[in-house]
């Protein structure tokens, strides 16, 4: 297992460095890079609903890098923060107590189907950070309801088949969000992973737009590269907010109890006003649904995925439980009668 260079960032790219796990060899349950094919520097496409990794053509004539694995409902669909790929869902750098492995991804595939995917733009964690050559590039920034037509658009081209339980970490959770606020035929879940909402721009108060712009341009070297991901972050939280209601699904949220990791030069000031904020942030996700789960993972930062990804894995498996125990089950009727209690 080798070691990633470290990337800085604030609040949706990895801080540190990064165990990168040995990759998987292409097979049943094995991501696998699809290698170029051809003359015309054309890629080799899996087939719809094909194991490991896979470019998938969108109707722009774009393609997304798109890692599925597993078998099983509900399908778990992995979605990272601003700035990430799909690398924080199959690498790790947990310390004990959490297992190192399995990462996310391959550990959720042994129970259901799971899909990661890499947004245009966003930062490999290989030895060398670079941006994404597995998804093509795209017209920055991009807007929320652009990347929820991206992502509904790739599930459905690649045949995976829904309704989805939705993972999002960071700033992922305002694409699940709103993909379950527009698509909630689709939705059979939500996880959020110590992620953004909201009511972030309100509590940082005077600071919120240092905050907005410190999201999208963290001052890191990779983000003078042309593609850069970038977000209207504004207009992502006017979207959520003027969308219809959350379907009535089962939802978990999962905190940070350890500080945001910052880059040199971070006005201190700024930083209070986003951690005191971050909590209420927290709180406003587990308020979206009745007997939320809240999980606080001690001694975690931002990256809980990665520092306990065992902790990860028995909480997206939580949810899918609920999800598959509340389906009607084979002669079950409405008027079981209830167990006895005080």
């Amino acid at each position: 297992m080798g070691m990633g260079a470290a990337a800085l960032v604030l609040g949706g790219l990895l801080t540190g460095p990064v165990p990168v796990s040995a990759a998987a060899p292409a097979g049943a349950d094995g991501g696998r890079q699809v290698a170029p094919a051809g003359a015309d520097g054309g890629r080799q496409v899996a087939p719809a609903g094909a194991d490991g990794g896979r470019q998938v053509a969108l109707a722009d004539g774009r393609e997304i890098y798109l890692d599925c694995r597993g078998r099983g409902s509900p399908t778990v669909v992995l979605e990272s923060g601003i700035h990430d790929s799909s690398d924080t869902w199959t690498q790790t750098r947990a310390e004990p107590p959490a297992s190192a492995e399995p990462a996310v991804l391959p550990g959720l595939a042994r129970t259901t189907r799971v899909c990661a995917y890499d947004r245009p733009g966003t930062i490999r964690y290989t030895a060398e950070p670079s941006l994404t050559t597995r998804s093509s590039p795209a017209p920055m920034p991009r807007t929320l309801p652009g990347l929820v037509a991206d992502l509904d658009e790739l599930l459905t081209t690649a045949g995976e088949k829904g309704p989805y339980l939705l993972v999002g970490h960071s700033f992922g959770g305002m694409i699940t969000r709103l993909y379950a606020q527009t698509h909630p035929d689709k939705t059979a879940g939500l996880v959020f992973v110590d992620a953004f909402a909201p009511p972030i721009r309100k509590d940082t108060g005077a600071h919120w737009p240092a905050y907005a712009r410190l999201v999208n341009r963290p001052g890191v070297a990779l983000e003078d590269r042309p593609g850069f991901e970038t977000i209207d972050i504004d207009g992502a939280i006017d979207a959520v907010e003027g969308a219809p209601r959350l379907p009535a699904v089962p939802m978990a949220v999962m905190s940070k109890t350890v500080p945001f990791a910052t880059v040199p030069g971070t006005p201190p000031a700024l930083m209070a006003a986003v951690e005191a904020a971050w909590p209420r942030v927290q709180d406003s996700l587990v308020a979206l649904a009745p007997r939320t789960p809240h999980v606080l993972a001690t001694g975690s930062d931002h990256y809980i995925q990665l520092r306990e990804p065992d902790l990860t894995i028995a909480t997206i498996g939580l949810l899918a439980d609920r999800i598959r125990s509340a389906r009607p089950a084979h002669g079950a009727g409405p008027g079981a009668a209830p167990l006895a209690g005080f």
